[in-house]
Formats: structure tokens, sequence, C-alpha cells
């Protein structure tokens, strides 16, 4: 199967919503959420991640998270995550309990096509307080895409993670991830990447992009969202319609796109220093706000 079929498989069998100029949404990927220990690169960030959510979620957005949330390379079991970053996942149940979030598979965690592996992981949790099972996301689905309708022009904001255009990390998931478990995960240690991934390999990285790009423009263009690569990409109207929201594993800061009064933007959150020394999480605005209308192509 070729890059384009997977790329049109997932656009095919997406879920549908459909929005309109009062509608808000905040676009993460590749959170990569661990176990808490050395392995975990989102622990650096995880402070900066959950005030940003409880931001958005505070402010009415609703959250979709395409692909690589849950890092289920490097750890066997949901249970560890879980546990580790118990607050997060609190307060995803909140976007959920109000059917506020989305959620796509991506290559780190694409055990969430298997209907069964989700219902015994994520529909309930064991409650240490109660010693019973209570509800985490009963009855959540993972898609490979998810597509935006705007109710009153029509325009399709298409959603996937983007590792549908990358070989390795589609079909040869299952490989990659028994690496990752014996060898790069304690590689590590020694600031050694996983080769395969498109975030550390730049040659790979470009191939990915060059794929999605050729792919939107034979699909009239269409308004396209992925993460996968790590890299942020806001293009301008005009453009070939390719966005990346980045991800949550940067250097002291995570990136995302912003849907909001019919407007599309790219943000940072960072820690920032005031002047008299105090730490605080701020939002910063890297690219737009634009019109998704300027992105319609007929």
């Amino acid at each position: 199967m070729s890059s384009k079929t997977r790329m049109y498989r997932a656009y095919k069998t997406a879920r549908r919503i459909s929005f309109n100029d009062d509608s808000k949404f905040i676009i993460f990927s590749d959170c990569h959420r661990g176990d808490n220990s050395f392995a975990d690169d989102f622990a650096n960030n995880r402070n900066i991640y959950f005030h940003a959510l409880q931001d958005y979620y505070k402010n009415g957005f609703t959250y979709c998270e395409i692909g690589d949330g849950d890092e289920l390379w490097e750890n066997l079991f949901f249970k560890d995550i879980f546990e580790a970053h118990h607050n997060v996942y609190s307060l995803m149940q909140l976007f959920f309990n109000e059917g506020r979030l989305y959620r796509l598979v991506g290559n780190h965690d694409m055990v969430y096509k298997n209907k069964r592996y989700v219902e015994k992981n994520l529909f309930t949790y064991f409650d240490k307080i109660t010693g019973k099972d209570a509800a985490l996301f009963p009855g959540i689905e993972f898609t490979e895409g998810l597509i935006l309708t705007h109710e009153t022009t029509g325009q399709e904001i298409f959603m996937m993670h983007g590792h549908q255009a990358d070989w390795w990390n589609y079909v040869g998931w299952k490989f990659n991830r028994f690496m990752v478990r014996v060898l790069w995960r304690q590689l590590q240690i020694f600031g050694i990447g996983d080769p395969t991934s498109p975030a550390k390999n730049y040659k790979n990285l470009i191939k990915v992009e060059r794929r999605t790009k050729r792919w939107i423009v034979e699909n009239k263009n269409l308004f396209t969202i992925i993460g996968h690569t790590h890299r942020p990409r806001f293009p301008e109207p005009g453009d070939i319609a390719f966005f990346n929201d980045g991800s949550c594993v940067h250097p002291r800061s995570i990136t995302g796109l912003e849907i909001e009064n019919g407007e599309i933007s790219l943000i940072k959150w960072q820690i920032s220093t005031t002047e008299d020394g105090t730490l605080k999480v701020v939002r910063v605005l890297l690219e737009g706000p634009q019109k998704l209308i300027d992105y319609k192509t007929e």
C-alpha cells in the first residue's frame, strides 16, 4: 500500500464534525507521555502542557490530539504512563466528559487501533483509594483522521498524524517499537536518538513532508494538519495548505495550532521570567492569526 493510499484511507475513514466561527479548537500532537523516567521526553514539559491545557479547558476549547499522545513504544503498559501523569489524564477526562476531546492514532500509539486494547486500558482505571475500577474514557474511539467541516462555507480541515507518509513508521511500526524498547531507550542516556524518527532524521523528515504536500496538491490543496515530524509549519494563503502543529517535546516549550473566530494561529507555550524573578508559563503567538477561508479553494 502506497503512502497516497494510506493518506486517502485516513481521509475517507475520518471522523467528521461540523464547526462554525464560534468554535474553538486546540491541536496538539506528539506529547509522548511516558513513565516519568529518564526516557520520558514529556516529563520536562509536563507543567507547561498542564497549564496550557487547563487554560484551554477553562476557555471552552475542544482538544484535538492528533497522534503520539502516549509513548507506547518505550513503555509496555499504559497504566505506568497513567500513574506518572495522573493529573494530565484527569484534565483530559474533563474534556472527554463534555464531548470536547478527539484523539487520533499515531505510530507510537498504534496499538490504539485495537479496540479491545483501548477498552481494556482506557475505558476504566483502578482507583487505589476506593479499590475499584473507575471510569476514565468510557467508549473513547481512536481514528486515523479527523475532519472539521465549516457549517457555512463547507470548508474542510483535515487532520491526521502524518505517519501515513512514512513507511517505516506505519507498516514497520512493530519492528521500530521493538528496537526502541531493546536498544534506543537505553541509548537515550548517552544522547543517541532513534534514527527511524523523522524528528531526529532530517532526510526522513523531508521525505514525509514532500509526500504529504504532493498528496495535498493532488487533492485540490486540501487544508491538512499533521504532526509526526515535530517541525511546526504554517503556510501563507496561496501556498500548499500544509500545516504542522510541532510537538509537546521541544526543549523547554510546546507548540500547537489554535482555531478560533474562523482563524488559525501557531502558538508556543514556554516558561518566562518576570522582572522580579518569578517564573510563569506564557503563551507566545508565532504565526497568524490567519483566516481559514483564505485557504479555501473551489
